[in-house]
């Protein structure tokens, strides 16, 4: 019995699950674009931690909060900004390879009877 093969691997699968063959619905947009913009903030955020906690042994609570809302807020702002790019390229290609299949069908499907390249 073959055991299951996740078709890609983890980070693919959460990050962007698609083919790129078939333009995205709405709900698998707005899937990538929140996902995009939690995951990478947060990580962006873990990894301020210790620099923060580094450089500011004097600094107040309140300053270390503002430092680490303006890194996860902008976080969210520029990847969310940048899977909504990558989700609009995507279609884009999608539709135009579905726009390039459909005229290799018809090209395919119409006969060359009319007597060659300059029709006599």
């Amino acid at each position: 019995m073959q055991e299951y093969q996740p078709r890609f691997k983890f980070a693919r699968r959460v990050l962007f699950p698609y083919t790129g063959e078939e333009p995205l619905t709405r709900a698998q947009e707005v899937r990538v674009i929140v996902s995009w913009a939690t995951i990478f903030p947060v990580a962006l955020l873990i990894g301020t931690l210790p620099i923060v906690a580094l450089f500011s042994s004097n600094a107040s609570l309140q300053k270390i909060g503002l430092i680490l809302l303006l890194v996860f807020v902008g976080g969210i702002v520029i990847f969310g900004l940048m899977a909504w790019f990558v989700v609009f390229m995507i279609n884009r290609s999608a539709r135009l390879f579905q726009l390039q299949r459909q005229r290799a069908q018809k090209s395919a499907g119409t006969s060359d009877f009319s007597g060659g390249r300059y029709g006599s």
